[in-house]
């Protein structure tokens, strides 16, 4: 397998395909690279050299019990990226990815990162607080943590069904793709999913979004029953100075695998941009 080994001796497992403008994706949590397979074959076949890793605690990556953390997942790519040389790089992130791609392109990024997508992303912050009243109530995220913690098999079959929107009328449930997901989060640490719950959740992207001033692209569905549209793309896109938003009706939070065919069309539209 193709891995980085990074500071603290975590590995970090890796895919690194074909020649061209380097994309590099970010999965959500609690999955890996894996997550990206409709993404990375089209752009590969597009001409692109596509690149994906496991987050730590993740996929084939080391199961590490400390790092779990948005500055370490940032670190974590950033060796990546040197290791690989990915200059003039645009950094694709979905979910708790997005969040990972902006903090990178913010703080250790600047000259690598040429443009962002946000998709379904946890930008700009997920948790209710006093600053961020519309937020997410804290016990959900507890509710996560215990599940998660202590009942993730079937935690995680159930958390497939609002994440594919796959409880909205009409909707053709693919028992395939529930089981890709499944799959995904369980080869994974229990350990690194409980902890970066609250790096999802928690972390802060506010100054991360208002300091880059590259191109940024936020897709997000209106009917993400994860992330809530109007709490995170609606909110992003005003704290980019080089924003474009492209909301979806009906779209729900796993829509680069329900929606690839138009997911993949606006990322090729904004990348060739």
């Amino acid at each position: 397998m193709s891995t980085i080994t990074v500071k603290d001796g975590t590995e970090i497992y890796y895919k690194d395909w074909g020649t061209g403008q380097p994309l590099f994706f970010h999965h959500g949590w609690p999955l890996s690279s894996d997550d990206w397979d409709g993404q990375m074959m089209f752009f590969l076949e597009k001409g692109y050299r596509v690149i994906a890793h496991d987050r730590r605690g993740h996929g084939r990556s080391t199961q590490a019990s400390g790092g779990h953390d948005m500055d370490t997942y940032a670190a974590d790519v950033a060796a990546v990226a040197e290791a690989l040389d990915l200059k003039d790089a645009i950094h694709i992130g979905h979910s708790t990815g997005g969040g990972e791609a902006i903090h990178y392109a913010a703080n250790l990024g600047k000259g690598w990162v040429a443009k962002v997508v946000l998709i379904s992303a946890v930008t700009p912050l997920m948790v209710q607080t006093e600053n961020n009243p519309d937020g997410v109530p804290m016990s959900v995220f507890d509710e996560i943590r215990q599940g998660t913690a202590f009942n993730r098999a079937q935690y995680f079959e159930d958390f497939t069904i609002p994440f594919y929107g796959y409880n909205r009328e009409g909707a053709k449930v693919s028992q395939g793709v529930r089981n890709n997901w499944w799959r995904q989060g369980m080869m994974g640490g229990v350990k690194a999913h409980h902890d970066g719950i609250k790096a999802f959740s928690e972390t802060d992207f506010t100054e991360d979004l208002k300091s880059v001033d590259i191109p940024v692209l936020v897709l997000h569905g209106e009917d993400d029953q994860i992330v809530p549209f109007p709490i995170s793309g609606a909110k992003a896109i005003n704290l980019l100075k080089n924003g474009k938003l492209i909301s979806y009706p009906g779209f729900p939070h796993g829509m680069p695998t329900t929606e690839a065919a138009t997911i993949n069309k606006d990322l090729l539209e904004f990348i060739q941009s």
